[in-house]
């Protein structure tokens, strides 16, 4: 399973089709609070986390993540329109991967399937 935080519904719309249609559960969040609060309740596989929300931005999400010894293996990956390419935020915050808006669901796709662990993309775990 996947939790998605994402402010913008139309993105996070999108994301969550797209995640789905690749055959994931996906429970989305639209703010960075919410998203850790459905993180520490479903203890998804991944979570996709956009950097400017309210509340707590992705960032500060995935250091929440990363201080929390129940979550810290969790791999986080970061999407943002506003970081740069080479831009070291998102690694110094522990995600694992960062994904550059804008980008097509097949980026996405291929970056979960890298980083998901084997047991999750055969579906046995979700």
């Amino acid at each position: 399973m996947i939790v998605v935080a994402e402010d913008h519904d139309d993105i996070r719309y999108v994301l969550k089709r797209s995640l789905e249609r690749a055959g994931h559960r996906v429970v989305v969040a639209a703010d960075g609070a919410a998203a850790l609060e459905a993180i520490r309740e479903h203890r998804p596989d991944l979570v996709v986390t956009d950097v400017d929300m309210p509340q707590m931005t992705g960032l500060d999400l995935c250091r929440a993540i990363r201080a929390d010894d129940d979550l810290r293996h969790i791999p986080v990956v970061v999407a943002s329109g506003s970081l740069m390419p080479g831009d070291k935020q998102a690694s110094d915050a522990g995600a694992s991967a960062t994904l550059l808006k804008p980008f097509v669901p097949a980026q996405l796709l291929a970056l979960v399937a890298a980083l998901l662990p084997q047991t999750a993309k055969d579906g046995v775990s979700g």
